[in-house]
């Protein structure tokens, strides 16, 4: 007779041997722990019914931990796609993948001869709240790979078919089935469907099968997941407030921009109103990077293949460049990045260690070829304007460099209202390029650029581009979402693909260090983000239309003109609306357009020499004097706050 290996595992400090092969189930009722979910399994969570295959230390995943969503989310996911299959035809719908989410979970099915619309949700939902009043046992079981894919030709599940040969040899092929229904599935999984907790389906979208564009477009249907109601419908609040401030919607309402499918998807197209902030955003920009010494060039939207050659490009990012062009026996491509013409702009000459650091920027538009299925408005596009650098220095500049590159990204993100930053440095991956010496130097200069600054930072260990470590600022918005913005990234490949040099003080030729960074990112992207964060009430200096006058009659204009005359005098962007409207609808207009300041003149103002102020952030500031009301509208231009 055989006798199994044992393994130990350890459980809150206290070690249990078993078999190898025992069910988590089992190790739980052995230890007297009868209440777990699942459990951590190093970086897994992993359910009751796994077999355990090797001694590990674990921790019980009960109802209520954080851990314990996944498991929930999981389930739900299976539970919707067999509510699909018993709606719709168990033959009829194909399931691709249903993985879970930060706050829910989504499953990409394909539905033979029926469209899945917003409509179909509350039936869905129906059907999944029956399943799980029926609390079928899920169970899981392992498969040979054969048994595996002879399962799922049966099932009719061509998807399915494709995952299991995707899947590496070594790893082991499981299935899960509550009832009637199966699928493929790592796991985890609640014990069974009656234990799962509070759900909404919430949203229908497209997806390519496996994100590729040459593949089935499949019906992508998401739903969050909670354990009980009350966080579930904290989070579809926070939904509705997140739908109030979408920026596309945002966008349409303040004039911003669009983006029309006769120019193109991803495109977008500024608006007079969107260009006048646009216009005030890169004036800004300007102004504090020539503060900093940097000096501002133009390059070319489209380089010779050469030139993407050399720098890479073409051997590595070559998906998601725009396709090659022909111009009389030569090959072009539109640029999707800035770096090989501003390295060019370097090299037009030989340069001296006493023309570094050498700071050049440019406001430059790029196009990548993005998937039509991740398009989203402002935050992801095809053609973008990147608040692009380069810094070229010596190894002994690197330090200030980096200090004074770091406080000028704070000290813009500042200015547009953000306060929270979450500051990561990402270092050296296992392959990488670049002498210890530049990693050392490298790295060293970023962490101290955080300390010295007052911040502190996470480290993502082996987190850097083969090329060189980095820094990523992400922010905090107003809803309490991070997004990545600005990132300073060394990078040791370029000046070694280019041939970068500079003469040192021994007269002899040297590589400097070359260090990439974007502040915003993008003016796209960022603006999709400040208006999201900003509810569209842009901070006073950067709005298109600081303050609108309203005349109560006709016979106030020439009162509201002389008004408007001495907020221009100085730089006030204002403007009169004279529409035969009636003045609350008016009001109301200038409201929607989140105009800070509502400037309403009558006979009394046009007496007085003053205005009645309406604050979009303050409220009713009642009468004021024009001259008072300049003071503070030109002090607060000038805070940026």
């Amino acid at each position: 007779m055989q006798v199994k290996e044992k393994i130990r595992v350890e459980i809150d400090g206290n070690e249990v041997i078993v078999e190898r092969g025992t069910p988590l189930s089992e190790v739980f009722k052995k230890a007297g722990i009868g209440d777990a979910l699942g459990a951590v399994a190093g970086e897994r969570i992993i359910d009751l019914q796994t077999p355990l295959s090797e001694s590990i230390k674990i921790k019980p995943v009960r109802r209520g931990d954080p851990e314990s969503l996944h498991i929930l989310r999981h389930s739900l996911a299976h539970i919707m796609a067999q509510a699909l299959k018993e709606l719709y035809g168990v033959d009829k719908v194909h399931l691709g993948i249903g993985p879970t989410t930060e706050d829910g979970f989504y499953y990409d099915v394909e539905v033979e001869n029926h469209r899945i619309t917003e409509e179909d949700l509350p039936k869905i939902e129906e059907k999944m709240k029956e399943i799980i009043q029926r609390d079928y046992p899920i169970l899981r079981k392992e498969l040979s790979r054969e048994e595996a894919i002879k399962l799922f030709k049966d099932l009719k599940e061509r998807y399915k078919i494709d995952i299991i040969e995707r899947i590496p040899p070594e790893d082991t092929i499981s299935v899960y089935q509550q009832g009637d229904f199966i699928d493929l599935c790592r796991g985890p999984h609640l014990p069974s469907t009656g234990k799962a907790g509070a759900f909404k389906l919430t949203s229908i979208a497209g997806a390519y099968w496996m994100g590729r564009s040459d593949q089935p477009q499949l019906t992508r249907i998401y739903g969050l997941a909670y354990w009980n109601d009350k966080d579930l419908r904290k989070r579809l609040q926070f939904y509705e407030e997140v739908k109030k401030r979408d920026h596309r919607k945002l966008g349409r309402d303040l004039e911003f921009f669009l983006i029309d499918d006769n120019v193109g998807a991803g495109l977008v197209l500024w608006l007079p109103r969107g260009s006048t902030y646009r216009m005030i955003l890169e004036n800004y920009l300007r102004e504090e990077h020539i503060k900093r010494g940097y000096q501002f060039v133009y390059t070319p939207h489209v380089g010779r293949s050469k030139l993407w050659e050399i720098s890479g490009h073409l051997e590595y990012y070559k998906e998601n460049m725009f396709p090659e062009m022909e111009m009389e026996g030569e090959s072009y491509f539109v640029k999707p990045m800035n770096c090989p013409f501003h390295i060019s702009i370097y090299k037009s000459r030989v340069r001296s260690y006493k023309e570094l650091p050498f700071k050049i920027a440019e406001l430059g538009t790029v196009y990548r070829y993005e998937m039509s299925g991740v398009l989203h408005g402002l935050l992801r596009v095809r053609g973008f304007t990147q608040d692009d650098a380069h810094i070229i220095c010596t190894p002994d500049q690197v330090d200030e460099v980096i200090k004074d590159t770091l406080d000028l990204a704070l000290s813009i993100l500042k200015d547009f209202g953000f306060e929270d930053f979450k500051i990561y440095v990402s270092t050296r991956p296992p392959y990488a390029i670049g002498s210890d010496e530049q990693w050392e130097v490298s790295e060293k200069a970023l962490m101290k650029a955080v300390e010295e600054l007052g911040y502190t930072c996470e480290v993502d260990e082996g987190g850097g581009a083969f090329y060189g470590p980095k820094i990523d600022v992400k922010i905090t918005d107003a809803l309490g979402r991070l997004w990545q913005c600005s990132t300073i990234q060394f990078d040791f490949n370029l000046p070694e693909r280019f041939d970068m040099t500079y003469v040192g003080p021994d007269n002899q030729k040297h590589r400097p260090y070359m260090i990439h960074r974007a502040l915003l990112g993008s003016i796209e992207r960022f603006t999709g983000v400040l208006l999201e964060h900003h509810s569209g009430l842009l901070p006073l200096w950067l709005s298109p239309t600081q303050a609108v006058i309203i005349p109560i009659a006709d016979r106030h204009i020439e009162y509201a003109q002389k008004v408007l005359e001495t907020l221009q005098k100085e730089s006030i962007r204002v403007e009169i609306d004279d529409r035969d409207e009636r003045m609350n609808a008016k009001i109301r207009d200038a409201e929607l357009r989140k105009i800070p300041y509502i400037l309403v003149v009558g006979d009394r103002e046009a007496q007085k020499g003053t205005v009645a102020v309406r604050s979009k952030l303050e409220g009713n500031l009642g009468e004021m004097e024009v001259q008072k009301l300049l003071e503070r509208l030109v002090e607060r231009v000038r805070k940026r706050r």
